[in-house]
């Protein structure tokens, strides 16, 4: 087993990880579940039955008050004021330059409430951007992230694994939706969200119950060929879904316009927001770089921080942000920011791999969608 420092966050799940044999990692300052039988064999198990996770190193901040969707329009990129009341959408918080802080999920549960999920390691920079940001808004900032476990079920099974735990209609239940109500016997809101490409599940419970929680749900899959999945499934899923990590494909030096979000961006809303001219500018004059998704043409896996080259082989043009043997396409993919004059579809490319120069065309994005 991993030796991880002994400064790490663990999830009330801890325990249970280790004692089903799962490789343990330091992971946004948490020590977490990297996998269990194997990344491929957890990876196929998601996309052809169903995968539990446990994310509950990612933050929950709750926004309430009469003045909550306005800060949250000035806060974000997006117009979370509307949102009607149980219902989701992707957002990012920005510096005032358009570099992004971090990407978020937003969902309105009550007409002056709202639910934020910043990333594990970026949570105190949300949390402290966001009280700084509500000044002068009716609005109330709580973190509940130390409190609160997130479970995840993911995969074309999650909905009848999950739906014999819960009173809540799940398959009425839209994408990018929540419901508050009892779920594997605790209180609980479910999300129709997830970070896979699949259709699937995410449960915000108590972390005094997440235990219970993700007992009966393993249990519930059983028959259905549920899979315990760890951090390195979910990353192998989320890249073939085209889906950005921030620190690989997201930062501050990126602004969303570059990382292909501009469709976030609500340059139209009523209110001014923290970054709004910087990005105005930045639509107007087009971004200098695109983030492209590439498929190798030789042998060899592109990795983070790999060199990309134009055909000719000379100084390079880009970076690798993300790389993997995708398990489902059975061939090497990858994400990277190129200039905008070699982003085009089919365009040949090349990576360097080592001492290699491999061949790679640029594909459009996600590699990979599920199936109707």
């Amino acid at each position: 087993m991993t030796v991880v420092p002994a400064q790490l966050q663990r999830t009330p799940l801890f325990h249970r990880h280790v004692a089903l044999g799962a490789r343990m990692i330091g992971f946004g300052g948490w020590e977490m579940p990297v996998r269990y039988d194997g990344i491929t064999s957890e990876h196929h198990a998601v996309r052809q039955r169903a995968g539990i996770f446990d994310l509950s190193h990612m933050g929950e901040l709750w926004l309430s008050g009469p003045g909550a969707g306005a800060a949250l329009a000035y806060a974000l990129v997006s117009d979370p004021p509307r949102l009607k009341v149980g219902r989701a959408h992707y957002s990012m918080i920005c510096t005032p330059q358009g570099g992004i802080i971090d990407d978020l999920i937003v969902y309105r549960v009550a007409d002056e409430r709202f639910l934020v999920v910043p990333n594990a390691a970026n949570v105190p920079a949300v949390a402290e951007a966001l009280r700084h940001r509500l000044a002068g808004f009716e609005a109330a900032l709580d973190d509940a992230s130390l409190r609160t476990s997130l479970i995840a079920v993911q995969g074309p099974k999650a909905r009848s694994i999950l739906a014999p735990l819960t009173e809540l209609p799940l398959e009425s239940l839209p994408y990018y939706a929540i419901a508050e109500g009892h779920a594997a016997g605790v209180p609980a809101y479910v999300a129709r969200t997830g970070y896979t490409g699949e259709d699937g599940f995410e449960l915000f419970v108590h972390a005094d119950a997440a235990l219970d929680a993700w007992d009966r749900i393993c249990q519930a899959g059983r028959e259905g060929g549920l899979a315990v999945a760890g951090l390195g499934a979910r990353d192998t899923l989320r890249l073939e879904a085209g889906m950005p990590l921030y620190g690989n494909e997201l930062d501050l030096a990126t602004t969303p316009l570059e990382a292909g979000q501009g469709r976030i961006v609500k340059l139209d809303k009523e209110s001014d927001f923290v970054g709004r001219a910087a990005l105005a500018s930045a639509l107007e004059e087009g971004p200098t770089r695109s983030l492209i998704g590439l498929s190798l043409h030789g042998r060899g896996i592109a990795r983070h921080g790999h060199p990309v080259h134009g055909p000719d082989g000379a100084d390079p043009i880009g970076l690798v942000t993300s790389g993997t043997l995708s398990p489902t396409l059975g061939k090497a993919i990858a994400m990277a920011y190129v200039p905008r004059a070699s982003s085009a579809t089919g365009t040949m490319l090349e990576v360097r791999i080592r001492t290699s120069h491999v061949p790679a065309e640029v594909v459009e994005l996600p590699f990979y969608q599920r199936p109707p």
